[in-house]
């Protein structure tokens, strides 16, 4: 399992069951082009952005 790099606390993408505390927020900005910005679930602190074409034009959420 991942460890955040700042408060070195267990992390994942995505959680299913007894893991939910544990999974990384992601937040979505944008209706065509998507910005993402992912942060620790524990200590609020970024661990990274990342982008991708969305919405109507490729069907993705």
């Amino acid at each position: 399992m991942a460890k955040c790099p700042y408060c070195e606390k267990p992390v994942v993408l995505k959680a299913s069951g007894s893991e939910k505390e544990n999974e990384v927020r992601k937040e979505t900005k944008g209706m065509i082009k998507k910005e993402v910005m992912y942060s620790c679930p524990h200590c609020d602190k970024v661990l990274g952005f990342g982008f991708f074409l969305g919405g109507m034009i490729t069907g993705r959420p």
